[in-house]
């Protein structure tokens, strides 16, 4: 995982916000996998908010450093033992640079210029 790949939550778990913390779960063949219930606490729900949208970890880094007034150096570290460990469960996918250019608004939905 680069600090530029896309990261999105995976279309296999359900979450819900229950009392300022994030309970997220796997759904295997159709039903929750109860042995497999992660709770994050308000940094994690913040990093689970974002992932709402195809997002980078530089993106992420910079809204836990503006968010809880931290280095960026830490951040960044932090991130990457927390979307690792989110990537492995399984709860979020990396997409690769096709995939993610599939997630991008449709043209005409944005100006952009093309200088090559």
């Amino acid at each position: 995982m680069t600090p530029h790949d896309t990261l999105v939550r995976s279309d296999a778990v359900v979450s819900r916000l229950i009392g300022g913390d994030t309970l997220v779960v796997p759904v295997r063949g159709g039903v929750g996998d109860l042995a497999s219930i992660y709770s994050f606490n308000a940094v994690g729900t913040t990093i689970w908010g974002a992932l709402a949208q195809p997002t980078s970890m530089q993106e992420l880094a910079s809204l836990i450093e503006r968010e809880y007034e931290i280095g960026r150096d830490q951040a960044e570290q932090d991130l990457a033992l927390f979307l690792g460990e989110m990537c492995s469960a399984g709860l979020i996918t990396v997409k690769s640079s096709c995939e993610a250019a599939a997630l991008m608004p449709e043209p005409g939905d944005v100006t952009t210029t093309n200088s090559w």
